[in-house]
């Protein structure tokens, strides 16, 4: 009897150990072949060679790859260069879709020798991709394998019928960054804080055009020095604009302590190179009268007197507490009433907003210019749980006096850099159009 109760607990423990190892693996969770299909999504060069990840002035191949019908297929351009009339000519189009009937992958292009192709494939794992070509004949022609190392590097080598290797490519994802996206780097949170440089790299591909931070922190982010951490982010192509940064509310007697913190902090992202520092508030609960309130904004009204005179702008960032009550105010309609729009801007989280129960635009069209940053997030992926109209939303921009596209994922129904991906495309190819 006590052997039995012994092995029952063993195998009940045995199973929790499981439970929590695939706990433990949830931001690798499985994707299916069409969300393993959407890694190939977006525009790509070749580097020097496949051994190596470093880009020529002028790329020998450009690959752009187009997602349609609802990021079922993608419409593939490859283009390379011609060193006699230096332009970039195609090379092979084609469709490659998931079809849904057998969950595989299938292609049909042409190359410019004028030849037509079928593709047939799959995807062994996450990162493992493999296509048979046919001829129109039924004839197999080449193999072609795809080995995502990352969400923004993948290397191709197609083989012939005998298994012999024919050429090898590397690919590197570089999306335009004419729209200027910013990305909030606590969507990636976990990956900076175990590979900051390669994440920062991953999102500068991805074609984001600025991050903002959250973690200032002992004079630095992310455990380097400010100019250090500017440099990182200049090198992937992208900009260090701004910084949500925290001070709470002082007593009167710590006033000048708070002014000496905000002082030091100013001038350490003035080594970074920021345009403005964000910060919120997470005490409004606590808040129960007006004059408490007014206490908040004459802190406010001087930050922001601070940092304009450090060359700085000052935001106010909201969640959805801003839209409670106290002594019959709307918390947010006070501030904005009683803060200084010559010193302190405002930053519309779209989804807070809406938590919150409020539309933004009627924000946008009482205060005009006054909401020059947005975190423009969702309830799952940004676009995919269809609750908030960020497509109207968006029409309104210019009367808010948007300067600043920052956009924010922290529900995953994938790994952080695929979903911040997919969140860049979406505003890229659907908000921004």
């Amino acid at each position: 009897m006590r052997n039995s109760i012994l092995q029952n607990k063993l195998v009940f423990i045995f199973l929790i150990a499981i439970l929590n190892i695939v706990q433990s693996q949830d931001q690798n969770l499985v994707f299916g072949q069409q969300e393993r299909l959407q890694q190939y999504a977006g525009n790509w060069v070749s580097t020097v060679h496949a051994d190596t990840d470093s880009i020529a002035a002028t790329p020998q191949i450009r690959m752009s790859c187009i997602p349609k019908l609802d990021q079922k297929s993608l419409v593939v351009d490859v283009k390379q260069y011609d060193e006699k009339e230096e332009v970039y000519k195609s090379i092979l189009v084609e469709m490659i879709s998931h079809d849904v009937k057998s969950d595989s992958i299938r292609a049909y292009g042409q190359n410019k020798a004028g030849e037509l192709f079928i593709g047939k494939g799959y995807f062994n794992t996450n990162n493992k991709w493999e296509m048979q070509d046919y001829d129109f004949y039924g004839n197999k022609t080449m193999r072609v394998t795809f080995d995502f190392l990352s969400f923004t590097e993948v290397l191709l080598e197609g083989f012939d019928n005998a298994n012999k290797s024919l050429w090898k490519t590397r690919y590197i994802k570089q999306n335009p960054k004419d729209k200027n996206i910013g990305i909030q780097l606590v969507s990636v949170h976990k990956d900076m804080q175990n590979a900051p440089k390669e994440t920062i790299k991953q999102l500068g591909r991805m074609g984001y055009s600025f991050v903002e931070t959250f973690v200032y922190s002992n004079g630095g982010f992310y455990d380097m020095q400010p100019t250090e951490f500017r440099k990182v982010v200049e090198q992937s192509g992208m900009q260090f604009l701004g910084s949500m940064t925290f001070y709470d509310l002082p007593k009167k007697s710590d006033w000048s302590t708070a002014m000496n913190w905000w002082q030091k902090c100013i001038e350490d992202h003035k080594k970074a190179g920021i345009l403005y520092l964000s910060t919120s508030n997470n005490q409004i609960k606590k808040i129960k009268t007006k004059e408490e309130l007014q206490k908040y904004c004459d802190y406010y009204n001087a930050i922001g007197k601070l940092c304009k005179e450090n060359g700085l702008k000052f935001i106010f960032h909201n969640h959805a507490d801003e839209f409670l009550t106290i002594d019959g105010v709307r918390v947010y309609d006070y501030f904005l009433e009683h803060i200084n729009p010559e010193y302190v801007f405002f930053q519309s989280d779209l989804y807070w907003m809406h938590v919150g129960g409020v539309n933004p635009i009627d924000y946008f069209k009482k205060h005009p210019q006054r909401f020059i940053s947005w975190h423009v997030k969702d309830y799952k992926e940004l676009g995919q749980s269809g609750k908030i109209d960020f497509k109207e939303i968006f029409k309104y921009s210019e009367q808010a006096g948007l300067q600043y596209n920052v956009g924010e994922v922290e529900a995953y129904s994938y790994p952080p850099l695929y979903s911040v991906g997919l969140a860049w495309e979406y505003m890229y190819n659907e908000l921004l159009k």
